[in-house]
This record gives structure tokens, sequence and C-alpha cells, in this order.
């Protein structure tokens, strides 16, 4: 099954390229198609977390009041969230469900010359000739299977720039959407704490797994304030 999934994730990625002319454009529209294809489980888990937020400081004005009774606190805490008809958990699940395309997503567009996904393993078999041409994005990355470590260390700073532009996108994709997520100064801090983590993450990846994640980023941080906005209008007017 898990194998069925990167083949036809695969599949779909040929059939793009040979619509664009460009394995770049083509990671960019499947990611779009699988993002639009995600939009009622993002929406879901969307609601959950504003929900949560929301809610944060009536929680914690029960913690205060029974910090000295778990029991009761707990009690209270899970009467408050059926009142106010909120799942603590209702996050998780539309996550979870999103993590096996994604994380096969990643692995058709990942690895190493050691062990490389399908599509560097395609491409690395083609002849030397056309090599160059397939691995390249518009005029933006002269090789979507090289990692910005290995194009720095290769050609130098210069051709190295747009490489290191998407490692610090790919640091922002998980910072920004924290920070204009209401409340919780804590979740805020961990997820600078995890921007810097992955900086270097994006350091050592391919640029074609970079560029699905900031085209998949830009598009979730998109839909992420269009339905905070909605959830917003709809608490005004209850």
């Amino acid at each position: 099954m898990w194998n069925a999934i990167k083949d036809l994730l695969f599949q779909a990625l040929q059939y793009l390229e040979s619509v664009t002319g460009d394995y770049g454009w083509a990671i960019v529209l499947l990611t779009i198609a699988l993002r639009l294809a995600l939009v009622p489980l993002t929406a879901k888990q969307t609601r959950s977390m504003y929900e949560m937020q929301r809610i944060q400081p009536k929680i914690k004005e029960l913690q205060a009041k029974y910090k000295n009774d778990k029991e009761k606190l707990q009690e209270e805490t899970l009467k408050f969230y059926q009142e106010n008809k909120v799942n603590p958990f209702g996050g998780c699940l539309p996550l979870l469900l999103q993590m096996p395309v994604f994380i096969a997503l990643f692995q058709v567009l990942g690895g190493t010359p050691e062990k490389p996904g399908l599509l560097l393993k395609y491409l690395d078999a083609l002849p030397v000739v056309e090599q160059a041409a397939a691995k390249s994005f518009w005029v933006l990355l002269s090789d979507i299977t090289l990692t910005p470590s290995a194009m720095y260390s290769a050609e130098g700073v210069v051709a190295a720039i747009p490489y290191v532009a998407l490692v610090v996108l790919f640091g922002l994709s998980v910072w920004l959407p924290q920070q204009l997520m209401p409340g919780d100064k804590q979740a805020k801090q961990t997820s600078m704490i995890m921007a810097v983590m992955m900086l270097y993450f994006g350091w050592i990846s391919p640029a074609g797994v970079l560029l699905y994640w900031v085209t998949s980023s830009v598009i979730g941080l998109i839909q992420q304030q269009v339905s905070l906005k909605i959830y917003a209008r709809e608490a005004g007017g209850a």
C-alpha cells in the first residue's frame, strides 16, 4: 500500500512534467493539487486550533482555581469542553490523515545518492546530456536534486543564493503560522525553536523537497488566514 501511494504520486509528477516540461513546476502543481484535495481536513484542523486558542484564558482560570485539586480540575475542564463543544484532540485526526500523503511525497522527492527517492533515481538514470535540463527548475534552481549544502560546496556562495533563500523560507514556514494564531506565547516560543532546527534540516535537504514544503506552507498559510477570519466573523456574529 505504501509503495502504491508513492508510485501514484510519482506517476502524477511525471504527468505534470510532461505538461509543463519542468520538474520544478511539476512539484509545485502536484503540491497545490494535494493541498486542495486536503482542504476539508486542514479546515477542520484549523478550526480545532482556533477554538482551543479562543478558550485558553478560561482554561487558565480553571487551572489557577483548582491548582490544588487535580481531580476537580480534570472534571471541570472536561465539562467546559463539553459545554463549548470543543474537542481538544480535534486537530490531531486531520493531521494524522494527511501525514502519510506528505511523508510519501517527501520520499518520492527526497533521498540521498546512496538511497535515492523515486525522482532522484529516475533523473540519475537519464542520459548525462539530458540530466542538467531535467534537474533544473526554471531559472531559479540549477539542480533540484542537490541540497543547499552541496550546492554551496560545489559552486560557491552566488550559485547557492536561491537555495539559501529556500532554506530561509522553509524556516519561516514553520515559524510564521504559529505566530499568526491568537494567544499561547509558549507555543509561539516553541515554533521559534523548531524554525531554527528546520534551518539545519533544510540545509541538508534536496531543493525539490524544500520547493514542495515551501509551496505547501504558503498554501497552508493562506488557508489558515482565510479560515481564521471566517471563524472570527462567526464568533463575532454569534
